[in-house]
């Protein structure tokens, strides 16, 4: 699609987003099933219900539009999903993939945080107020998902690794 003025970006933009938060609704749930560190894997499962309600509010965001939602083709997403399948089909470690799984979390909450955040300002400039404020739902949303991620990632045994290496 080729956008002309900044409706036509928000609404493509807006494709994007929905396409990206129903493929993650998939791979959060895969995320949770192949994690074994219990409070990693329930913090994909709490996400992975935000997701379900982020896709509500775009939806709702569409019918302020009067549009159908509709699903343009996310590559960034897509490529961040493959990325992290190719890391699977090797068969790392448990510890090296929850952790991995984790930083993967991270990647897709930035990718997320940046979409949202433009999609709101876009909106707000519109003047689709009503719009705005469930994107800047989602952003924060997002960003809260972020830092509950970043905080795993700090409090992560690292520890472990060094020891496994050690002895080797």
């Amino acid at each position: 699609m080729t956008a002309s003025n900044l409706r036509e970006l928000f609404v493509h933009d807006l494709e994007d987003i929905y396409f990206a938060e129903n493929e993650l609704l998939d791979a959060l749930e895969e995320l949770a099933d192949q994690t074994e560190n219990e409070q990693i894997a329930d913090a994909f499962r709490e996400h992975r219900e935000e997701t379900q309600g982020h896709i509500d509010r775009v939806e709702q965001v569409f019918e302020m539009l009067d549009k159908e939602p509709e699903r343009e083709e996310c590559e960034g997403i897509e490529g961040l999903i493959s990325e992290h399948e190719d890391f699977v089909e090797g068969d790392p470690d448990q510890e090296i993939l929850d952790l991995h799984n984790v930083v993967a979390g991270q990647k897709t909450e930035h990718y997320e945080i940046a979409a949202y955040g433009n999609l709101a300002l876009i909106a707000d400039r519109l003047g689709m107020d009503e719009a705005g404020d469930l994107l800047h739902e989602n952003l924060e949303e997002e960003e809260e998902a972020l830092d509950e991620l970043s905080s795993l990632v700090e409090d992560y045994d690292f520890e472990q690794f060094n020891e496994a290496a050690s002895a080797d």
